[in-house]
């Protein structure tokens, strides 16, 4: 799971997850955090500045491996102001403690703030995809949006491919892994292979029972 960093933007997404499928999302992504200087605040609100300190603090517990010290802190941020860094980067500590539900509302709320934010419509396809009671409908959803927001990331292809195949969708995710291929995922060539063949399958085997329909009708 990589966050957000502070240069640039509220962003990033769950580094790995396996799906309840054969397909899996991995980001080749390096970690980065949300900090204060996403808020783009002024000295003269000292709530803001509260929250950004709070920000700050829980970006160091999390470069120190403490989820839930950092969790505390990006709540104690948001309470004070809701912001869409803090609350991205609280969605990335409740993904790690596998509180899914915490993490989809967080991601929920920081997108409302920010809807143009690739990687947090991609963090969010990613708990729905691993929560207890999966929704890939939904997950889906926030991938192509992701895909609509960042067209040549080559992760968020492979992710939305990821999802296309465990549906079933085997024509668009072939569409889907070949750009991620394009674009520089090598892991996508198994895939493409796997799906290639699958689709050969199905067409053999809607052959067979079309030859068969029409003997019957014969």
């Amino acid at each position: 799971m990589s966050f957000a960093t502070a240069s640039t933007r509220a962003l990033s997404r769950p580094a790995s997850f396996s799906l309840r499928t054969n397909a899996s999302f991995k980001s080749s992504r390096a970690p980065r955090w949300a900090t204060s200087t996403t808020l783009h605040s002024t000295a003269s609100d000292p709530a803001e500045m509260e929250a950004m300190q709070c920000l700050e603090q829980g970006t160091q517990k999390l470069e120190e491996g403490d989820i839930q010290g950092a969790k505390e802190l990006y709540n104690r941020s948001v309470e004070i102001k809701r912001n869409a860094s803090s609350l991205f980067n609280l969605g990335v500590t409740h993904y790690h403690l596998k509180e899914f539900d915490n993490a989809i509302a967080a991601w929920k709320e920081s997108i409302a703030l920010q809807p143009a934010s690739a990687d947090a419509h991609t963090n969010l396809a990613s708990a729905y995809i691993i929560s207890p009671v999966a929704r890939p409908d939904l997950a889906l959803h926030h991938l192509h949006i992701a895909a609509s927001l960042s067209p040549e990331d080559p992760e968020i292809a492979f992710n939305l491919a990821a999802v296309l195949e465990a549906t079933g969708q085997l024509e668009e995710a072939l569409k889907q892994y070949k750009r991620a291929k394009e674009y520089g995922v090598e892991r996508a060539a198994m895939h493409i292979r796997n799906v290639s063949n699958s689709n050969l399958d199905r067409e053999r085997k809607d052959s067979r029972q079309d030859h068969k329909n029409r003997g019957k009708h014969g």
